[in-house]
């Protein structure tokens, strides 16, 4: 391989367009060391994230900030600029979810993570213009309150009052808050921390007389992260007021019992829940409480193993039910919301932080593909609210601007985030913790490095160092849990095969400008029992290759073209005239001879299993491909 010149190193490094352009905010130290890059460290190559990436801007810039800010303006008193969306954004007669503003925090949050993520002048323009809206709205209302909730300033205050409110108007603020906070770490937005700050004065000032009882009270009602928004100003400010502020959003109902190792989540709302959890985590960081991190630890350890299902998504309906019920949920169309995975994944990153297990890591592969790059339309970018589970059912995607679901806005989020966790380092040691193709700048180390591969659906990796000068760190690599043997080369010459998943291979050296690293991930077939069943033999399971959720393709048969564009959000779930739930297939195999039973079919990634009931033969391709047809997840195992 030929060497680049010391001075081209340099004038990569010095010159790269992410490079110096993010608020130092957005990088952080945890108590062990572990730290994060920042977005603007990380920019994706050709593949499928980058590829989910892409449309996601599009989608972006195809939205007019003037329409996502009409209500801000008319709380304001100010002359709209442009009508309002349609769906939950809008006050028409049939939309019964009070939720206006809430898709421009997650807007602002997106804008600004894309900008980071790719450097392109148009999405740091929009934030720019959102936040001066903002802070034209804020001075026009003369208080600190910004907000599209109608009668927001009287909802809150109800809510604070002990009186019934309407809708979750601190769950929309609290998006708002977190697009500011976005807007300053991931965009370098002066201003935005200034709104910031004034909206959390008005909080705090409207919070004041409210008794200990009543505003653990008004948690009952969703409210997003707000205990995680507020100790995020507190780091970012150094004020005292903020973590008290944010401690008294602690929801005591369920930090408690979490504390104490108890269980508390059946029938409760699944994604009013996994917030505060991410506000637990957080507030652990900055206050070394350890019952924070314990309710933070048996909460992901309640959810993500006998309450998540193959792909990582959880509940039917946005609730919890109870682990021995799981095969009940199994004909649900609403199952899986993309919130909560989600919101999952963000708690599993700061789980990880604190105590970086190949584990979290691992299910965070898992969720990743199956539950966010398998939730976006690949050709039009448009995302699910849920995922079903229901044998026979599509996946439904929202409309551009006739939805504005709450997983419309975290969708916005979910694809310009990518590259905040495939990289790690503790100072001494750099972790690939994500096999996604990417460019990593390690500024401190003056160190670049291009992971170039297709994964998923190419199973390996190869890594090229470039390096101004030598560099001696430990390299550790991901061995999934669910790879058997993972050979590694280090400059064509072999130097570890690993027979034991689930682990950190470490490769410490001193690394030179133009060292290579092939890795390589041989995927296998195997099954994912349903929670609750017998791993070893398994009555209900789904089909996996390597990290990959198996999908059965069952057509488009009943769906009019387009059918799963929903266009009336009124019965979302309920648009398609398809028959009664069809009976899950039974096949006869036994888990150390699936690829007898399973064999490939031509194409990437296919295959082909005979079924015993019905006597058919079904396509399978990885469910994250899956689009505009039926398709089936679960099987019944003779």
């Amino acid at each position: 391989m030929m060497r680049a010149s010391r001075r081209d190193i340099l004038r990569l490094i010095a010159a790269a367009p992410w490079l110096g352009i993010i608020a130092p905010t957005t990088t952080h130290a945890t108590g062990n060391g572990m730290q994060t890059f920042a977005l603007a460290d990380v920019r994706l190559r050709d593949g499928p994230y980058r590829h989910a990436q892409e449309l996601d801007g599009r989608y972006l810039l195809l939205l007019s900030p003037d329409r996502l800010l009409h209500n801000f303006h008319v709380n304001a008193g100010l002359s709209p600029k442009a009508p309002v969306y349609g769906g939950w954004e809008s006050q028409e007669p049939w939309v019964d979810i009070r939720c206006h503003g809430h898709t421009l925090g997650h807007y602002l949050s997106a804008c600004a993570m894309m900008w980071a993520a790719t450097g392109k002048p148009a999405y740091r323009e929009r934030v720019q213009y959102v936040v001066a809206e903002l802070q034209a709205c804020q001075q026009a209302a003369g208080s600190g309150l910004v907000c599209a909730f109608p009668d927001g300033d009287a909802q809150l205050r109800n809510g604070l009052a002990g009186r019934s409110v309407v809708g979750v108007p601190w769950y929309t603020l609290h998006k708002v808050m977190a697009g500011l906070r976005d807007a300053h770490t991931h965009a370098g937005s002066a201003p935005a921390l200034g709104v910031l700050r004034r909206l959390a004065d008005w909080i705090d000032d409207a919070a004041r007389d409210c008794d200990d009882a009543r505003f653990q009270k008004m948690l009952d009602v969703e409210h997003g992260g707000m205990n995680e928004v507020l100790a995020d100003l507190h780091a970012l400010t150094g004020e005292a007021r903020w973590l008290v502020l944010a401690e008294r959003f602690n929801h005591r109902a369920l930090l408690d019992p979490l504390a104490e190792g108890q269980d508390p989540l059946d029938q409760l709302h699944a994604n009013t829940q996994i917030p505060k959890v991410i506000g637990f985590a957080r507030l652990h960081e900055l206050t070394g409480e350890p019952r924070y991190a314990r309710a933070a630890r048996h909460f992901w350890n309640c959810v993500s193993g006998p309450r998540a299902f193959a792909t990582g998504g959880h509940g039917d309906f946005e609730h919890f039910f109870p682990p021995d019920e799981v095969r009940r949920h199994l004909a649900s169309a609403k199952t899986m919301e993309t919130c909560g995975m989600h919101n999952m994944l963000r708690l599993t990153r700061a789980l990880f932080l604190r105590d970086p297990q190949p584990a979290y890591a691992d299910w965070y592969e898992r969720a990743l593909i199956n539950g966010i790059l398998a939730s976006q339309d690949p050709d039009t970018g448009m995302v699910t609210y849920f995922q079903a589970l229901r044998p026979g059912y599509p996946k439904l995607y929202c409309t551009p601007e006739h939805s504005f679901w709450c997983c419309t806005g975290t969708g916005m989020e979910n694809h310009a985030k990518y590259g905040d966790s495939v990289w790690f380092h503790d100072g001494e040691a750099l972790y690939l913790s994500q096999y996604v193709a990417s460019e990593l700048a390690w500024r401190e180390r003056q160190v670049h490095i291009r992971q170039e591969t297709a994964f998923p659906e190419q199973a390996g990796a190869r890594l090229q160092v470039r390096a101004v000068r030598p560099s001696s760190f430990a390299l550790r690599l991901r061995h999934p849990a669910w790879c058997r043997v993972m050979t590694v080369n280090v400059n064509g010459e072999r130097v570890e095969e690993s027979h034991q998943g689930g682990r950190w291979i470490e490769l410490r050296r001193r690394w030179r400008d133009g060292d290579t690293v092939d890795v390589q991930l041989p995927m296998h077939l195997h099954l994912a029992p349903l929670p609750g069943a017998d791993p070893q033999a398994p009555d209900i399971a789904a089909l996996m290759y390597g990290p990959m959720v198996l999908a059965a393709r069952l057509g488009a048969a009943g769906m009019a073209p387009g059918a799963d564009l929903i266009v009336n959000e009124r019965t979302y779930g309920d648009v398609l005239d398809l028959p009664e739930p069809m009976p899950m297939p039974r096949l006869a195999l036994s888990p150390d001879a699936l690829e007898d039973a399973v064999r490939p079919a031509g194409g990437m990634l296919a295959f082909r299993v005979r079924a015993q009931e019905p006597a058919t033969t079904f396509e399978l391709i990885p469910y994250h491909r899956i689009a505009h047809e039926r398709y089936n997840l679960y099987w019944r195992i003779a």
